[in-house]
């Protein structure tokens, strides 16, 4: 991020083509400009149109023209109009990746500026110089001079100038690996940006940089094409978009869409050539290649560029020179090359060794990729094992679930790699050692929930407020576009606002299998790992670990999804022809494929299921095996330990709360209330009353709490998944604020239990925000039910629960007590105990 200023209607001109983007027009009258200066009898003002137009003229994209005029003005200055004029030879210098030489300009132009006195213009060079620091990884530099750079803008009352010192330093804490700081200064620097009116496109440049960091590519994706859409609709700098394309590129990538990746990499690989960039080229041509590789490309086709790029992002001490090389080494060894590979793998975990958290987990990549190449598979797990704890002090400063779910995404080709190497040993033990490792990072607990947060709260109440509004307005056929637009711009400040807190967590909580052995009991477990698309099953039981063999992932997606459909189609239709066939079979598939042989190993007794991220809304009472059998589902099995052990609170006390236009529910929860009415009196919300901050207050602590409400699961923002209550919709965001959340909990609505696969191997929903924070139990859905045939299921269930029932045998006895007709059937398969 740069930013230009000049003194006069010529360096307005600058401004013009920046903001406006109008730059055909500010060329055109600044030929007109020089023209008229070279009649001036006041030589310096030659030189200063030169600057300007050389400045502008690369930003157009007309590197070598620029160039020359700027190369003119500073032979012909002197001075402090010396020090301004290499001041913007040096910003076009780093522009284009020539940093020593930029480095050597922007230190003249501040001693010469200093010498000067002006506070002003030496403000602007350091900000220019830590930029050409910053690409170099020189962080403590970098923010050495932002820092300078904002105190003499400040002093100077620039207020935009300020405000790109702030989004500076937003950089150099996301180099750093300082990622909420980064996303809190960015936050800060695009309010200032647009409190001023200012239009700046290289902020989405950089927030695409730190949600990738995070592992947020989707979003990355989009926040960088629309930047590119207003950049097509408005104009502007020909460099700014050329980096956006290249951000789109890497987000694209990062994404699984090799073909998206490939296009926006190719278009910013020609437009950084044509404006005579190399150091940004090279950058594009790196995610244009591995693009090609993620699309198929043969590996002896992609390798001598490959080598190549390597080699250049070394000479240009680019941060992704590690990457690079391991992209080098690995493509060498699809090609059967081992000693190229080598020098390669080595090389990147040279450079991996110096740098942030996560480029160090690059660097203990590439030795285990070295290692397992040579055969030396203690080797490899023993950098797997140090890779991943580089990167779990990355995840350990993220505080919401989601950007740790993410961020975690990193770290799959270490356990992957150690995974592969557990298969081939056929070793049970290490094939659970290293799942739970690549599993439980997410849901690592936190050392306290996050702070009280004003500003959050509020926020999400404006978004209740207008979800209700536009609920209104399209029953009554009202437009709603203000309104989604308002819903929007909601959701993107409170994601903000939640990605800034950062915690203290505890640490990875990753058991010993012993100790889960003996905890486990009478319990069996079948702990799911997806290799390569293959599912294999590890079994706990009867004091033996096993590994079972089951069918590939995407069938059992299939699977999946035909299982959800016929049960969506009993709760809201006609009942299909043949039902109890048809379901039959539909079960019996879905055992194959998830369990395979496995479900032998654990019938019979009460059964943990521990799934992969992607199979989480599993219908798991489908399965023959499981049919009779109290079930529960962990995202881990060391957050079902940790579940096991969690206390229940001191106080028995009881929370109902029921969201309004829910049929039968009214006798539903009458009927519990009576049931608890012989301990302390629950608390009922209802009527009205059920409003979301009431009703975190009644969640708050709760021994049992039970919400029946209408639910809707966001995939796009699973975090932004809400259940229905009378002041609006109460989100995801909103359970992360309880200090303790329900010991256990029933949602008695639709999708509750359904959440978004994230990093790979871990999922993000109310499950990956309750966990953590004190559910023990939570009883939910994974496909949308009938309200009144819930009703007597649940009845049934916390009849079980106050007569001592576990929630997982609870559910099992509430569903064998089921009637006959189809909705109550369908309900009694879409309910899932998860946790303890």
């Amino acid at each position: 991020m740069g930013g230009g200023g000049g003194t006069g209607a010529v360096d307005d001109l600058l401004a013009l083509a920046r903001d406006a983007g109008r730059t055909d027009e500010a060329i055109a009258e600044l030929r007109l400009a020089l023209r008229a200066a070279r009649n001036c009898p006041d030589p310096a003002r030659v030189v200063e149109v030169q600057a300007t137009f050389g400045l502008t003229l690369v930003r157009a994209g007309r590197t070598a023209a620029g160039l020359r005029l700027l190369d003119k003005a500073v032979a012909a200055s002197s001075g402090g109009l010396a020090g301004r004029t290499l001041m913007h030879r040096g910003e076009i210098l780093v522009t284009l990746g020539r940093h020593d030489e930029a480095l050597r300009d922007l230190g003249r132009a501040i001693r010469l500026l200093s010498a000067a006195g002006d506070v002003l213009w030496e403000g602007r060079a350091h900000s220019r110089r830590g930029l050409a620091y910053l690409d170099l990884g020189q962080t403590c530099r970098a923010q050495a001079d932002f820092t300078l750079a904002q105190d003499r803008l400040d002093a100077s009352g620039q207020e935009l100038e300020s405000a790109t010192a702030v989004h500076n330093r937003g950089l150099v804490a996301l180099r750093a690996g300082h990622l909420q700081a980064a996303l809190a200064r960015l936050d800060e620097a695009g309010g200032r940006y647009a409190a001023l009116g200012a239009r700046m496109p290289e902020l989405a440049v950089d927030r695409c940089s730190a949600l990738l960091v995070a592992g947020l590519a989707a979003e990355a994706v989009e926040e960088s094409e629309l930047a590119l859409a207003a950049l097509a609709r408005t104009g502007g700098h020909a460099t700014t978009r050329a980096e956006l394309h290249l951000s789109a590129g890497a987000a694209a990538l990062a994404a699984g869409r090799p073909d998206r990746a490939a296009r926006h990499a190719s278009a910013a690989r020609d437009q950084f050539t044509r404006q005579r960039r190399p150091w940004w080229r090279s950058r594009a041509t790196l995610v244009l290649l591995r693009a090609r590789s993620a699309d198929g490309a043969a590996p002896e086709t992609l390798l001598p560029a490959v080598c190549r790029l390597a080699g250049e992002l070394t000479r240009q001490r680019a941060d992704q020179a590690a990457d690079a090389h391991l992209f080098a080494g690995e493509t060498a060894l699809a090609a059967g090359r081992l000693a190229l590979a080598t020098r390669h793998l080595e090389r990147a975990a040279s450079l991996g060794a110096r740098g942030t958290s996560m480029q160090r987990g690059v660097g203990w990549l590439a030795r285990a990729r070295l290692a397992e190449a040579r055969g030396d598979e203690a080797r490899a797990l023993r950098a797997c094992g140090c890779g991943l704890a580089a990167i779990d002090q990355h995840l350990r400063t993220l505080g919401v679930t989601e950007l740790r779910a993410h961020a975690n995404a990193h770290g799959v080709d270490l356990a992957v790699l150690a995974q592969r190497i557990a298969v081939r040993r056929g070793d049970a033990r290490l094939l659970w050692r290293w799942s739970e490792r690549r599993r439980a990072s997410v849901l690592m607990p936190l050392a306290e929930p996050p702070p009280a947060d004003p500003a959050l709260a509020r926020n999400l109440a404006a978004l209740r407020a207008v979800a209700r509004q536009a609920e209104a307005a399209r029953s009554a056929g009202a437009p709603t576009a203000r309104l989604d637009a308002e819903r929007l711009r909601l959701e993107a400040v409170i994601r903000a606002v939640s990605r800034r807190w950062q915690p203290e967590a505890a640490g990875t909580a990753v058991t010993s299998l012993d100790e889960l052995m003996a905890a486990l009991g009478d319990i069996r477990l079948a702990q799911i790992v997806e290799v390569d698309d293959q599912l294999f099953v590890i079994t706990v039981a009867d004091g033996r670990v096993r590994l079972r063999e089951a069918g590939s992932a995407r069938q059992a997606v299939r699977e999946t999804e035909f299982a959800r459909f016929l049960l969506r189609r009993l709760a809201n239709g006609p009942p299909p022809a043949r039902l109890g066939p048809r379901l039959a079979s539909a079960g019996l598939l879905l055992e194959r494929a998830l369990l395979g042989s496995a479900a032998r190993d654990i019938a019979g007794g009460p059964v943990v299921i521990v799934p992969p991220g992607r199979l989480h809304a599993v219908p798991w009472a489908m399965l023959p095996s499981l049919a009779s059998v109290a079930v529960r589902v962990a995202p881990s099995a060391s957050s079902w330990l940790a579940a096991h052990r969690s206390p229940p609170p001191r106080q028995r006390r009881v929370a109902l709360v029921v969201g309004p236009g829910l049929t039968g529910t009214g006798t539903e929860v009458s009927a519990i209330a009576d049931g608890y009415a012989g301990s302390d009196a629950p608390v009922v919300l209802r009527g009205g009353a059920a409003t979301a901050e009431r009703t975190l207050d009644a969640l708050n602590g709760a021994w049992i709490a039970h919400v029946a409400a209408h639910g809707v699961f966001r995939a796009d923002s699973p975090l932004f998944s809400a259940l229905d209550l009378d002041d609006g919709p109460l989100t995801v965001h909103d359970l992360a604020r309880l200090r303790r959340a329900p010991y256990r909990l029933v949602l008695a609505s639709c999708e509750s239990a359904v959440a978004a696969s994230a990093g790979d191997d871990e999922v993000v929903g109310a499950l990956s925000v309750l966990l953590p924070r004190g559910t023990a139990s939570l009883v939910a859905s994974v496909v949308p039910v009938n309200d009144a045939a819930t009703t007597p299921l649940m009845v049934r269930l916390h009849d079980r629960l106050r007569a001592g029932a576990g929630v997982a045998q609870a559910l099992r006895d509430a569903r064998a007590e089921r009637e006959g007709d189809p909705a109550a059937l369908a309900a009694a398969f879409a309910f899932v105990a998860h946790g303890q």
